[in-house]
């Protein structure tokens, strides 16, 4: 019954890859205060993926509807063998805002690729916002929503998620991110992993495994009033073969071509350092 099914999904050549990275750090009213620290996310991603061969655009304080207008656009044109995106703003459950402090509806930026011309490519989307205010205060958080709202908005939100995609939140639902002045600790460490020597060798399942391992377990906040609290990010996916979307051939990847195999070849992470966020 399944002896058709391919086992690992085609390699991913340089130059078949695009990326989209849409930060914003700077908002147009005082309702959202700067984020300090975007930056050096979006710098370092851009480096980072432009060696692994992927195109990247990177787009800094656009409004709302740039927001949905530049996904949209990248949503009609060829998208390659892979196609990633970063969204990094403040945020509540189910929405990031525009620099005009205007909300940007994550489930409207799912469906721009949710068409036939899109179904059959990997698409992965990592979003650094918060997703609630469980954590508020001796932080830089972004955020801002009533808790009563954040369990629906978080299943519409995941029932939108397009095939063929997986979306790596900051995150749990309800939660604030970490961010300071060296960047959000959910990026940065994305950033550690591609860059170790077998991390961009990593099927997608392994590197959100790690993230979470790495962020949950490596990083907590610090002073007074915030001393010991966690931030646990949170993967889904509804991609249905394993994926390498890092690896620049099939020739560089370490992973025997079987799915069982895949599970059991996961990276241990040794790291020991913590980063400030108080």
């Amino acid at each position: 019954m399944f002896s058709n099914m391919p086992l690992l999904r085609k390699g991913m050549n340089s130059g078949t890859k695009k990326a989209l990275i849409v930060s914003v750090g700077t908002f147009h009213k005082p309702d959202l205060p700067p984020r300090s620290g975007s930056k050096r996310d979006t710098k370092r991603l851009h480096k980072i993926l432009t060696k692994l061969g992927f195109k990247v655009t990177l787009l800094n304080d656009l409004t709302a509807e740039e927001i949905y207008e530049e996904f949209q656009n990248a949503s009609r044109e060829p998208l390659g063998e892979c196609f990633l995106a970063v969204i990094s703003s403040h945020g509540e459950e189910g929405t990031v805002y525009g620099a005009d402090c205007k909300p940007v509806k994550l489930a409207d930026i799912f469906s721009f690729f949710d068409g036939p011309a899109t179904k059959s490519i990997p698409k992965l989307f990592f979003v650094q916002a918060c997703r609630g205010q469980n954590l508020d205060g001796g932080i830089e958080v972004d955020s801002a929503m009533s808790p009563e709202e954040e369990e629906d908005c978080s299943f519409s939100t995941y029932l939108s998620i397009p095939n063929e995609s997986a979306v790596c939140f900051a995150t749990a639902p309800g939660c604030a991110a970490f961010l300071n002045l060296t960047g959000s600790v959910f990026l940065q460490t994305l950033c550690d992993i591609l860059e170790e020597e077998n991390g961009c060798n990593l099927e997608v399942n392994q590197i959100a495994t790690q993230i979470n391992y790495r962020v949950a377990y490596h990083y907590q906040a610090k002073g007074q009033e915030l001393r010991g609290k966690k931030e646990m990010p949170c993967f889904v996916s509804r991609l249905t073969l394993p994926t390498f979307p890092f690896a620049k051939s099939c020739k560089e990847r370490s992973f025997p071509l079987a799915i069982e195999d895949c599970h059991s070849s996961t990276l241990h992470c040794n790291s020991s350092r913590k980063k400030s966020i108080s």
